[in-house]
């Protein structure tokens, strides 16, 4: 195999990577609904998504928000919302049955309001 060759291999794996890691919103519920939490994972930057992780009762419940830059410029950022806060979200939750999972347009922390995705509303 040639240089060329491997460096072609290598980028169409790495998009094929982030093309499977970024699914959009298929897989998630028409309906908005909204879960209210306790957050037992911060809120992080890593990945192609933000994520965080709340417990409502005794399920755990993965929180996808929207990709890093998006997410931050809605003022959303790592540390602003400590573990063991109260949270409410409003979102869309995974289609797939037994998945606790919700794509978030919007989370709530007591008076605060962070819209990462304001054109869902």
């Amino acid at each position: 195999m040639t240089i060329r060759t491997l460096l072609l291999a290598s980028l169409f794996s790495a998009a094929a990577t982030a093309a499977l890691a970024h699914h959009g919103w298929a897989g998630q519920e028409e309906k908005v609904t909204e879960l209210t939490g306790t957050v037992t994972k911060g809120v992080s930057l890593a990945g192609p998504h933000a994520e965080m992780q709340i417990r409502v009762g005794n399920d755990l419940w993965d929180v996808t928000l929207a990709p890093p830059p998006r997410t931050s410029a809605a003022g959303l950022r790592p540390g602003m919302i400590p573990i063991g806060d109260t949270v409410t979200l409003r979102g869309t939750t995974s289609t797939e049955p037994g998945h606790r999972e919700m794509k978030t347009i919007l989370v709530v922390p007591g008076a605060r309001r962070y819209a990462v995705y304001p054109d869902r509303q």
